[in-house]
């Protein structure tokens, strides 16, 4: 059966949702990716920004040099219905992007970088290392940005380590923050509330406004997490205020 994916929508005055499932997997995130690099190509100073999400793409084009039906066009082309049928479900490997890259993030993990680490652990039954180990272990994919700029949705955290979200949100979380929320994972990129459970603490930027990329990791590509110590998190830039009581 045909499917009917892309669907295309308009989504404002010069803006254009594609939707390329009903539900997000590796495939539909790799079709994403290389529609974003497609139409980057072909639209060139056309564009405004390509927002990709975890089963959608917001494409956002400048009025003045160009039109929704130029667009929604080029969309089509550059798509090509990316090989998805009406499960959303990937079945062409000519679509799939070969240049997502693998970005290694290193993290302190430790009861004083992750306040929420042991009780994590004893509610899903393990020691700290094996939480520690196990969220090594997994490659995981960037699936969406948001909610503010360089927090990249991750997934999917293996599930004896997933865990709701905390009942009251903290206040604040410090930047580099690694948390878990159900089967997602993430770096905090700035200081902001947050109700994820946090495990450990990421040295590394996620997001600098004054840097070519501004963000190490782009939606498409996969992340790893190394564990390193304490001096080397200090080493690294990492904010030894941000530890439990030295703040």
């Amino acid at each position: 059966m045909k499917s009917p994916y892309p669907i295309i929508e308009v989504a404002g005055e010069n803006s254009l949702v594609v939707y390329f499932s009903n539900q997000p997997s590796a495939e539909v995130s790799d079709a994403i990716a290389q529609t974003v690099d497609n139409l980057r190509l072909r639209l060139s100073e056309q564009l405004i920004d390509l927002i990709p999400s975890y089963a959608s793409l917001l494409v956002i084009y400048n009025p003045i040099l160009t039109d929704h039906y130029a667009v929604r066009k080029a969309i089509h082309g550059c798509a090509n219905h990316s090989g998805i049928n009406k499960s959303g479900a990937n079945q062409s490997t000519k679509t799939i992007s070969q240049g997502n890259r693998c970005v290694e993030l290193p993290v302190f993990y430790s009861r004083e970088s992750g306040p929420d680490l042991e009780l994590l652990a004893k509610n899903a039954g393990l020691s700290v290392d094996q939480v520690i180990a196990l969220h090594q272990q997994t490659e995981y994919r960037v699936y969406a940005i948001g909610f503010a700029p360089g927090f990249a949705y991750l997934g999917e955290v293996d599930p004896k380590i997933a865990a709701p979200r905390l009942a009251t949100p903290r206040q604040r979380v410090p930047k580099g923050a690694v948390a878990i929320a159900d089967r997602q994972t993430a770096v905090y990129p700035a200081p902001s509330p947050g109700g994820w459970n946090l495990i450990g603490l990421c040295p590394t930027p996620m997001f600098d406004p004054n840097s070519d990329p501004s963000m190490p990791v782009s939606v498409g590509d996969t992340v790893r997490f190394t564990a390193i110590d304490r001096e080397k998190f200090l080493q690294l830039g990492g904010c030894e205020s941000d530890l439990l009581g030295t703040g």
